[in-house]
């Protein structure tokens, strides 16, 4: 399968991976600050953007689309940065082919499966947005509207609905692969798991106010990153590259120019 993707920057190679229901704009305020100093491929997963779909949403399969990208673009090594679900493909990668990364970078996301709380949350979510009328909308504010009462938060709802696109009838279709993603939910969240200890160097960021990485799972973090370095982001939330991108990319600068 081949991602779409957008290449930024010279230097050496960073591979940049977006969560659940993101695309590679996701990370565009931070990709365009490191590309003063490294190549960066931010693409987008299967299912998402303007990648390919298709019905296995596996962390295996996804895992597999970054082994091939890497292929595809002569890329024996590189350093991968990964938000929430894309922290997890990153992780699961890392684990599998150690000796392609050369660093790795996780946001906002434990090795270890949600909990039930957390599950049932997203799945939620993802059941609120099967149940939209897109096609039938004639406007993003309606969308908005009839979204609100299953997602009350409105930067939540920006987020999701940045997944619609216009079409040429006047209505609206998801760009994402919603029934893909509703039928995989159970094989996404799993538990990370390797047979030995990654050994690459690594670095966890955790937004102050997201659950997303609680402390108590540090331990697991360790135990499959041996050489992982935990640090919060002051000030941000789950989507910490948005919120703090200038932050981000500064502990992602100085924990990759370390390499």
């Amino acid at each position: 399968m081949k991602l779409h993707f957008r290449k930024v920057g010279v230097g050496p190679p960073v591979l940049v991976l977006h969560g659940l229901l993101g695309s590679l704009d996701n990370w565009e305020p931070v990709t365009r600050r490191l590309a003063d100093s490294f190549t960066v491929f931010a693409v987008d997963l299967r299912n998402h953007g303007q990648s390919p779909h298709h019905p296995d949403m596996s962390l295996d399969a996804l895992c597999g689309d970054v082994a091939a990208f890497l292929r595809e673009h002569g890329l024996e090594r590189a350093h991968v940065i990964g938000h929430s679900l894309g922290g997890r493909v990153a992780m699961q990668f890392a684990l599998g082919e150690p000796e392609r990364v050369a660093r790795l970078v996780v946001a906002d996301i434990s090795p270890r499966a949600p909990g039930p709380a957390r599950a049932e949350s997203l799945r939620a979510l993802l059941g609120a947005l099967r149940a939209l009328d897109v096609q039938g909308a004639r406007s993003r504010e309606a969308l908005d509207a009839a979204l609100a009462p299953a997602v009350p938060d409105a930067a939540a709802r920006r987020f999701v609905l940045k997944n619609v696109t216009r079409q040429a009838n006047g209505g609206f279709r998801w760009k994402i692969n919603l029934d893909a993603l509703w039928a995989s939910y159970d094989r996404l969240a799993v538990e990370v798991r390797g047979e030995s200890p990654c050994p690459c160097p690594a670095l966890f960021l955790r937004g102050e106010h997201s659950d997303f990485l609680p402390p108590e799972d540090e331990a697991a973090i360790r135990r499959l990153f041996p050489r992982a370095e935990i640090r919060v982001v002051p000030g941000a939330g789950h989507w910490l590259q948005v919120e703090q991108p200038e932050r981000v990319t500064a502990e992602i600068r100085r924990f990759l120019v370390g390499a």
